[in-house]
Order: structure tokens, then C-alpha cells, then sequence
């Protein structure tokens, strides 16, 4: 029998392929480093930390019928997500991120996400088959929704009555797909999570604070952000007004996967009853454990 989540992560759930190196790396170094392969993908990320953090997620997504599928949603299980709800198709094959990390942060990354985007809307379906909501009943609870999904189904989610009284949290897979997210400022659906980056390409102009670019996006219709920054400040903007904190500083020895830790630590905070305040001081000291290397992958 499935365990009762508390939290739906719909998205991107795959293996990361990520080659980290002590050394400032530039376009063409070869060094030397470590090279893991761990579970990996927005949605995955979240779910992990939302495990951590005491909470039950399940997963919607697509994984393949090989064995790099059947290892990926055994290692879900081991790490307390609930993997019953998952589209597994016959065709499509597991997806993979590859990264390369150097001292001076992110050097390159490729996100194989073919599958995720192949599988479209069939990874909804127990939205309205009954299994967690229907048509009739839609889905009262919390949602992570990352943007590795693609446009067409991310607008459709925006304006589905699928997730009409859903709790939405969303947050784009990469820069690169940051503008994805514009149907929910569109539609002013849902809880936005971007960096300082991300935020710019959505406003389609350039922030030199969170705070400048949380206060734009709420101008462009968005409901409620969070803006990240890095190790400088941290905003969230909600109609009621702006709360702006800075993150503890710490040396950096992974970057992949930090703004899905705090993601997922702001939505676990909240869910506990944390204050706004709480809620971000926590979800910052939880992003900066992480980089630090201190919070296992």
C-alpha cells in the first residue's frame, strides 16, 4: 500500500554525473578530481531534502524500464520517497545530467532530460485518475514543479484546474529555462524560486539585488517569489511586502543541487509552521551546509 506523501515533486528525476576538481578550471583544463554518480534531477533533489527534512514526498516523473531505472527508483526508496506514482515506459530510456565543477564553481553542465519531455503529460495522470486526485476533487496539497518539463505542459499546469487548489511551489530546471516559468507569473499561479540570474531573464532586464528583482517580478503579476543570489542577500517578495536576509558565508565545494536544497528546505519550514522570517533563515543556513559539502548527496 502507498504511503500518504505530504508533498508531490513533479519533474526531472535521473542520475547526476558530476566530476568535481579542488582547482579553478577554464574552458579546455584538464585535471584532476573526483568523478559520482548520484540521483539527481530538480524534482529529485527536492524530494531528498524534503526527506530530510521529515517529510514524505512522492515523485511523479518518467523513469525507463532498464536498469538504470530500476537502480535509480531503488535508491528513491532507500532515501524514503515514494516512487508508486512514477510513468515507466518501455521506449524511453532513464535521463542523465552531466556536470563539471571546479573551484571557481559551475564549468559546464548538459541536463539529458529527452525522456521527461517524450513522456509530456502522462506523468500527471494520477492527478486525475483517481489514484491522488481526479477532475472532480483536484489535488488539495503541496506540489515542487521544476521547469525540465516543457512549455506547452508547464503553461497548461498554469492554467489547469488539475492544481487549482494545490499549495504550488516552482522553480526553473536551469537559466537556460527560466523563461518556462512565465506562464505562472502570467497567470499569478503558484510560488516562484530563482536565482538572481533567472529573475533577470524573466524580467528581460538585469538585477543587481534580489530584492530589485523579487519587486519586479510581483510588478509583472508574479504571486509570491523567492530570489536567490549566491552568497549575498536572499529575498522574498509576496503583495504584502519584502523580507531580505544574507546567507551564512562558507567555502564552497558544490554548487549542483544548492537552490533545489533550499527549495525544498523553504517549503519544509513553512509545512513545520515556520514564520516567513524562520522560514528563510532556515532554508539559507540549509543551502549553505550544503555547498559547504557538510549535508550528504
Amino acid at each position: 500500500m502507498m504511503s500518504k506523501p505530504d508533498i508531490l515533486c513533479i519533474g526531472s528525476v535521473l542520475w547526476d554525473v558530476i566530476g568535481r576538481s579542488a582547482s579553478a578550471m577554464r574552458q579546455g583544463s584538464d585535471v584532476p578530481g573526483r568523478i559520482t554518480r548520484l540521483p539527481g534531477g530538480v524534482a529529485m533533489n527536492i524530494a531528498m531534502t524534503l526527506a530530510r527534512f521529515g517529510l514524505t514526498p512522492a515523485i511523479l516523473t518518467t523513469v525507463g524500464q532498464d536498469s538504470a531505472g530500476d537502480e535509480l527508483l531503488s535508491a528513491c526508496a532507500a532515501r524514503g520517497i515514494v516512487t508508486d506514482l512514477v510513468y515507466r515506459s518501455a521506449d524511453l530510456p532513464t535521463d542523465q545530467y552531466m556536470a563539471i565543477e571546479g573551484a571557481n564553481g559551475l564549468i559546464a553542465a548538459i541536463a539529458d532530460a529527452h525522456s521527461l519531455e517524450a513522456a509530456g503529460a502522462k506523468i500527471l495522470a494520477p492527478l486525475s485518475d483517481g489514484r491522488v486526485a481526479c477532475e472532480n476533487a483536484p489535488f488539495q496539497g503541496r506540489v515542487a514543479l521544476d521547469g525540465n518539463l516543457t512549455l506547452t505542459l508547464l503553461s497548461e499546469i498554469a492554467q489547469s484546474p488539475l492544481f487549482s487548489c494545490a499549495d504550488l511551489r516552482v522553480a526553473p530546471a536551469s537559466p537556460g529555462k527560466a523563461e518556462r516559468l512565465f506562464p505562472f507569473v502570467k497567470q499569478s499561479r503558484g510560488t516562484l524560486y530563482v536565482n538572481l540570474e533567472e529573475a533577470g531573464l524573466l524580467c528581460n532586464q538585469t538585477f543587481k539585488t534580489s530584492r530589485a528583482a523579487a519587486e519586479n517580478l510581483l510588478a509583472l503579476g508574479a504571486a509570491r517569489v523567492l530570489v536567490t543570489d549566491g552568497g549575498a542577500d536572499a529575498s522574498e517578495g509576496r503583495p504584502d511586502g519584502l523580507l531580505t536576509q544574507t546567507p551564512p558565508q562558507v567555502l564552497v565545494a558544490r554548487v549542483t543541487g544548492a537552490g533545489d536544497t533550499f527549495m525544498a528546505a523553504h517549503i519544509a519550514s513553512e509545512a513545520q509552521g515556520l514564520d516567513p522570517a524562520a522560514a528563510l533563515d532556515r532554508a539559507l543556513k540549509a543551502a549553505a551546509t550544503y555547498v559547504s559539502g557538510e549535508t550528504p548527496s
